[in-house]
């Protein structure tokens, strides 16, 4: 006897509500994008015209199977600003906060995020990308505070970001 695997949308489909079905429909869709926060999923049904009972019910299911789950949506995305868009911790948590998550929720996914990549290498790494291939002892006055007006708008903490701009003027990053 061969088991058989159900679709998702079957397994999603517990009763005869077509309101029902065609949420899940949605959320499926909006999920198969990205991952997202419980919070993002309720306003893009509700921006769908569909209602609170509907969207608690899809939601309510969708966490029951694990497909919704803010904590590791949170560290996903901490990790993803993190290390690909080197976002400070300021930015990240503003996004995050945006989506719906809590604050202790926001404060473990940082923790995570910058167990892979600390904010003073991503400063780094920006400073090596902006320097591209002059010495960085050549960026002057101007363009270290046109840097770092940038780094502040990245998230990242003001003492930090002079303290590595700082350590630039002193030949601290290699360009090798």
């Amino acid at each position: 006897m061969q088991a058989t695997i159900e679709p998702a949308t079957k397994v999603l489909m517990m009763e005869d509500d077509p309101l029902y079905e065609k949420a899940v429909t949605k959320a499926l869709r909006f999920l198969s994008y990205r991952g997202r926060s419980k919070e993002e999923l309720r306003s893009k049904l509700g921006e769908k015209g569909f209602d609170e009972r509907v969207i608690r019910k899809v939601i309510d299911r969708f966490s029951e199977l694990k497909y919704l789950d803010d904590e590791v949506f949170a560290q996903d995305w901490a990790r993803h600003l993190a290390l690909y868009r080197l976002w400070g911790d300021r930015k990240i948590a503003i996004s995050l906060r945006e989506k719906g998550i809590d604050g202790q929720t926001i404060d473990g996914a940082l923790l995570l995020a910058r167990e892979e990549i600390g904010q003073r290498e991503a400063i780094e790494r920006l400073i090596e990308k902006r320097a591209k291939k002059r010495s960085v002892e050549t960026i002057d006055f101007k363009e270290k505070r046109r840097l770092a007006q940038n780094l502040l708008g990245r998230g990242f903490p003001p003492p930090l970001i002079f303290d590595v701009l700082g350590k630039v003027e002193e030949g601290y990053i290699d360009n090798g």
